[in-house]
C-alpha cells in the first residue's frame, strides 16, 4: 500500500505543481503588466516591482494552490481511469475509500501550506506591499522620472522630460518641463541644458536647479509669450503626503481577532475558509475524476469546474452577507462549506448506499415471493 500511496501522491502532485505553475505566470504577468504601466507612468519606481511582486506572491499562492491541487487530481486520477490503471488497483484489492483516504493525507499537507500562507504569509506581505506604496507616495516628482521619456505628474498638470539621469538621481541631462496653471490659464514651457537637486537645510524643501536654459510663458494661441533666460532657476519639488493607512489585507490574523469590525471579521472568515476549500475539493475530485474511456480525458473537466466555480462565488457572497451584516457571526461561511461537504459525501458514498438500498429491496421481495 505504501508504494500505491507514493505513486497517488506523485501523480496528484506533479500534476497540481505544473497546474499551479501556469496559473501562477497568467495571474502574476497580469499583475506585473499593472503594475510596469504605473511604473511608465511615473506613479511607481521600476526598482520596487519585483519587491512588490515577490511580496504579493503569497498571496497569488494561497488562490491558486487549492485550485491547482483541484485540477491535479482531476488529470491525475482522470488519465489513470483512462489507461484502466484504476481497474487494476480496484481489481488488486484497493478500495475507493482507500484512493479517498491517501488523497486526503496528500491533501491535508496542501491545505497546512494553504493556512499557513493565508493566516500569516500573505498578511505580512500585504503589509509590506502597503509599506513600498506609502514610501511610493513620499516620492518627490524628481524621484520618480524615468529618461527619455514624458511623464505627467502633478495629477496631469506638469509634464517632465530629461534625455539622462545620473545614477544617483540627482543630475539630469537636456530638461523639459511643460507646466500649465488653471488658475490664469497660462501655459509654461522650461528648458535647460542640465538640472540639478538642492535641498534647503532649513526648511527641508527640495528645489530643481536648472542651468544654462530659458522660460516661456503665454497663452496657447496667443503670440504675446515672455521669453526669459536663465543661467540658473530653482523649481521647488512638490512633496506627496504619505498614504499612513494600512490595507485591511495586511493586518495580522491576530489584529482581525480583536477587531470588531463586521468587514475585518469578515475577512477573519475568509482566511480560515480557504485552507477548508482543501480537503472539501479533494473529496468532490476523487469522485468526479471517474471517467468513462469512450467519454474521453477532459470530458469531466466542465462539470468539475463548474462546481468550484459555484464553491468560491457563494464563498465570495457569503463573505459579503457577513461583512453587511445579513449573516450573523456564529453561522459566518460555514455554511457553504457544510453544503458542499455535504455534496461531495453523497457523490462519494450515495450511489454505493442507493445501490445497496434497492439490492435489499429486492432481496425483500424475492424473499416474500
Amino acid at each position: 500500500m505504501s508504494i500505491i500511496f507514493r505513486y497517488l501522491t506523485r501523480q496528484t502532485l506533479a500534476t497540481m505543481l505544473a497546474v499551479s505553475g501556469v496559473l501562477l505566470m497568467v495571474f502574476m504577468s497580469g499583475r506585473f503588466i499593472k503594475y510596469l504601466a504605473e511604473a511608465a507612468a511615473g506613479e511607481l519606481s521600476a526598482d520596487v516591482l519585483f519587491a512588490i511582486m515577490g511580496y504579493r506572491f503569497p498571496g497569488f499562492l494561497e488562490l491558486i494552490l487549492p485550485l491547482g491541487f483541484f485540477i491535479g487530481i482531476l488529470l491525475a486520477y482522470g488519465r489513470m481511469y483512462l489507461e484502466s490503471e484504476m481497474t487494476v488497483l480496484f481489481a488488486c484489492g484497493v478500495s475507493d475509500r482507500q484512493v479517498l483516504g491517501h488523497t486526503l493525507v496528500a491533501g491535508f499537507v496542501v491545505m497546512l501550506l494553504v493556512g499557513a500562507m493565508s493566516l500569516w504569509v500573505t498578511p505580512w506581505g500585504m503589509k509590506n506591499v502597503d509599506r513600498i506604496f506609502n514610501e511610493q507616495s513620499q516620492a518627490t516628482e524628481f524621484e520618480m522620472l524615468t529618461p527619455g521619456r514624458f511623464q505627467s505628474l502633478d495629477d496631469g498638470g506638469r509634464v517632465t522630460y530629461t534625455r539622462s539621469l545620473s545614477d544617483d538621481r540627482r543630475m539630469l541631462q537636456g530638461v523639459f518641463i511643460a507646466e500649465y496653471s488653471e488658475t490664469d490659464e497660462q501655459l509654461s514651457l522650461v528648458v535647460a541644458d542640465e538640472g540639478s537637486q538642492f535641498v534647503d537645510d532649513e526648511t527641508g524643501s527640495r528645489f530643481l536647479v536648472l542651468e544654462n536654459g530659458a522660460r516661456f510663458q503665454g497663452l496657447p494661441g496667443e503670440l504675446d509669450y515672455s521669453v526669459t533666460e536663465f543661467e540658473a532657476y530653482g523649481l521647488k519639488i512638490a512633496e506627496q503626503d504619505a498614504r499612513g493607512s494600512i490595507d485591511e489585507e495586511g493586518l495580522s490574523t491576530a489584529a482581525l481577532m480583536r477587531s470588531d469590525d463586521p468587514e475585518l471579521r469578515a475577512l477573519l472568515h475568509w482566511r480560515f475558509s480557504l485552507p477548508l476549500i482543501v480537503p472539501v475539493v479533494t473529496l468532490l475530485a476523487v469522485r468526479l475524476s471517474r471517467v468513462n474511456p469512450r467519454q474521453g480525458r477532459f470530458f469531466h473537466l466542465l462539470p468539475a469546474m463548474m462546481i468550484y466555480i459555484l464553491y468560491l462565488g457563494l464563498l465570495i457572497v457569503a463573505r459579503d452577507a457577513l461583512a453587511s451584516g445579513r449573516v450573523p457571526e456564529w453561522i459566518g461561511m460555514a455554511w457553504v462549506h457544510v453544503l458542499f461537504l455535504a455534496l461531495g459525501l453523497w457523490l462519494q458514498f450515495g450511489p454505493a448506499w442507493l445501490r445497496r438500498r434497492r439490492l435489499e429491496r429486492e432481496g425483500g421481495a424475492r424473499a416474500q415471493a
